[in-house]
């Protein structure tokens, strides 16, 4: 690790990468976030860190900025990221998540980058042949939000063929949790995410939860997804940086724990780790959702040297509820009256 080098987050004022953030500038590094405000907030990003705000895909806006800030290396968080809605409006998934990429690799060919790192996704898999799915999976995406991935990865394929960057590729699986000291979490009117919308029934923002589909080819008829916590998932980018920095090759590597979690037995954590009910209500199935999503890590942990230090579902849900709770109470007090 070279610590004058700078990186560039784009969307680090977001769910991940702002716990990116965290993890880059604990590890003594110079980071830069570069976001639109569209789904993150300006304060996630801790105060010492260069903020513009403005658009990833903005070619003028890349330019200045890698120029005047000396980046190094890229990592690329921004863009959309709701499966269903992909499903209802697919056009903006593709300008978003490819055409934004597009013109930000554009920008660092031009500017000579030779570090990027991608925020990809397990949705690349569409509906796996496989659990645990290792990364020499079928690519088959079943909605957009997938596809618009894959096409990425595909663009950073290319351009690492004729260019000197190399890139890693992360394909995350279900991302949940929150900083264990508070400092970032999820946030958003709009939560979708199943532990984060958990957190706000528990808070009492809601008064029930949604479980979407109970039909499904799975042991109790949910979705089966395997949950890493946000900030092990922010511990393998500060990996892969250090990974490529050191002369490694173009990888693309899953991000999960390799265990698997349905939607039931991820409610029945949240109401044991509280005492709270959550009055969870049945209701259909989502457009795009594949029924089980579980990594197999091997690679992520042998190539990156990569060991997780949050892999419980108990942490997980403690520390969700937990910022949660810091956002609606504004003081100390937590659920400790938990069964």
């Amino acid at each position: 690790m070279n610590p004058g080098n700078t990186t560039l987050i784009t969307g680090g004022a977001g769910y991940i990468g702002s716990h990116t953030v965290l993890a880059l500038l604990q590890a003594g590094r110079r980071v830069v976030v570069l976001d639109d405000l569209s789904a993150g907030s300006r304060s996630l990003v801790p105060g010492e860190v260069p903020f513009i705000q403005g658009d990833a895909g903005d070619g003028m806006l890349l330019e200045a900025v890698l120029k005047r800030y000396k980046i190094s290396a890229v990592i690329h968080f921004a863009g959309s990221i709701l499966v269903e809605r992909s499903v209802a409006d697919p056009l903006a998934y593709y300008h978003n998540n490819v055409t934004v990429s597009r013109n930000l690799l554009q920008a660092c060919e031009r500017a000579r980058i030779k570090t990027f790192i991608f925020s990809s996704s397990a949705a690349v898999y569409g509906v796996a042949d496989v659990n645990p799915i290792p990364e020499s999976a079928a690519t088959r995406p079943i909605n957009p939000y997938g596809t618009s991935k894959l096409m990425t990865e595909w663009m950073l394929r290319d351009l690492a063929a004729v260019s000197d960057l190399r890139f890693v590729a992360l394909r995350y699986f279900n991302v949940a949790g929150a900083d264990p000291l508070r400092r970032s979490g999820q946030l958003g009117p709009e939560a979708t995410h199943l532990l984060k919308v958990a957190s706000e029934v528990v808070t009492g923002a809601r008064d029930s939860i949604a479980i979407f589909g109970s039909d499904y080819d799975t042991p109790d008829g949910t979705c089966v997804r395997d949950y890493i916590h946000v900030s092990d998932l922010a511990s393998a980018h500060l990996a892969a940086l250090d990974y490529l920095e050191g002369g490694g090759e173009s990888r693309i590597l899953n991000c999960g724990y390799g265990q698997g979690y349905s939607v039931r037995e991820v409610l029945r954590a949240v109401e044991q780790c509280t005492g709270r009910p959550l009055n969870a209500r049945l209701a259909p199935r989502r457009r795009g959702d594949p029924p089980s999503l579980v990594a197999d890590p091997t690679a992520l942990k042998r190539t990156l040297s990569w060991v997780p230090r949050f892999d419980s579902i108990e942490v997980i849900v403690n520390t969700a509820i937990d910022w949660e709770l810091s956002l609606t109470t504004g003081s100390a007090r937590r659920l400790r009256a938990r069964a």
